[in-house]
């Protein structure tokens, strides 16, 4: 079977094409103009996405040795995300489904990167503990099987991707800023400060990243104060510091989670997965807690279309069909997660 896929959520368009479970083409076009604003521009986003899938699609095709004819299912990234630029991928995807008279698969972007690690050699083993980290999200969730996944924490404030974009910018940092404080953390083998982590009261597992991030801009603005701007040593100290207290946050709640269920895998997705310092510490907890550890390649971390080919695929197979006026959405809902559990009971 060969299974089509396209992402074009944010500021990524990618195509994939899946040859019996195989990638065979994982295309991405990333919008880098959006630098130079500090932040995606939704309007920007979505007539990018337009002016690339068509050219993107062909490209696909002839690496993989495809023509559109060949193609089985169709799959597509329905949310959450920008809207304008779901809709762009989305409803190129329905035309596709439509003219070639082939199945549609509306697959959820957060779910594409719960499964993304299927993409590998060495496949996750279920029940799996996986840690999703990206700009917009960021979950903690044991997943028992394709059609079972339970949320055991989220963030309460910011995604760890937003708090990365969020910081550099405060330092005077390129977005996106997660490859930027990555670069720099590199640079001091030995933060110094302490900013905090935070503890919340209402679940164990749960994230928050709002006060790292104000005790971090207390912090610049005190040195700039002082001394009135701030040396290139205490940027690094800065960003070394900052993205030590996240690593803390995310360790804490996995090993709470570690301490409480039985997994025997543990997987780490999302775009921000992508950072070496949280790659580490799932690998050190990993080797801790004798657990299969599962994190995809670097190409796979990212918003990519092989991973909503596979997510999609795995729906179609399980029997589930889906209408063609199935509609495009933003955000997830609050009970999302118990919401498809109890829909595969």
């Amino acid at each position: 079977m060969n299974v089509l896929g396209i992402e074009s959520s944010c500021d990524e368009t990618s195509v994939s094409i899946l040859s019996d479970g195989i990638i065979t083409s994982n295309l991405i076009s990333s919008q880098d103009f959006h630098s130079k604003y500090g932040g995606v521009v939704p309007e920007l986003s979505s007539r990018a996405h337009l002016q690339i899938i068509v050219p993107l699609l062909r490209q696909a095709l002839a690496k993989a040795s495809l023509a559109l004819k060949d193609i089985d299912l169709i799959c597509a990234t329905a949310g959450p995300g920008l809207i304008g630029a779901l809709l762009v991928g989305l409803t190129f995807a329905k035309g596709l489904a439509y003219a070639l008279n082939k199945p549609f698969v509306p697959v959820n972007h957060i779910e594409g990167h719960i499964y993304s690690g299927f993409l590998m050699e060495e496949k996750p083993k279920f029940p799996m503990l996986t840690l999703v980290v990206s700009g917009g999200h960021t979950l903690l969730l044991k997943v028992d099987s394709f059609i079972r996944i339970t949320k055991l924490g989220e963030t309460a404030d910011d995604a760890a991707g937003e708090a990365f974009d969020k910081v550099a910018k405060m330092l005077g940092l390129p977005y996106p800023g997660g490859p930027a404080i990555q670069r720099l953390s590199e640079k001091c083998k030995n933060p110094t400060i302490k900013f905090p982590v935070a503890e919340i009261s209402s679940n164990k597992f749960d994230f928050s990243f709002s006060g790292l991030k104000t005790s971090v801009l207390r912090h610049i603005q005190k040195i700039k104060s002082e001394f009135g701007s701030m040396s290139q040593k205490e940027i690094e100290n800065i960003a070394a510091s900052f993205q030590l207290s996240v690593v803390k946050s995310l360790h804490k709640s996995i090993q709470r989670a570690l301490d409480q269920f039985e997994f025997n895998s543990i997987s780490l997705v999302g775009g921000v997965a992508a950072n070496n310092a949280i790659r580490q510490m799932i690998i050190d907890i990993s080797s801790q807690y004798k657990k299969q550890v599962v994190i995809p390649d670097l190409e796979f971390c990212g918003d990519n279309a092989a991973m909503i080919a596979q997510r999609g695929f795995q729906l179609h197979k399980s029997g589930k069909v889906y209408s063609l006026e199935f509609n495009a959405y933003p955000s997830l809902s609050e009970n999302y997660f118990n919401s498809i559990s109890k829909e595969n009971d």
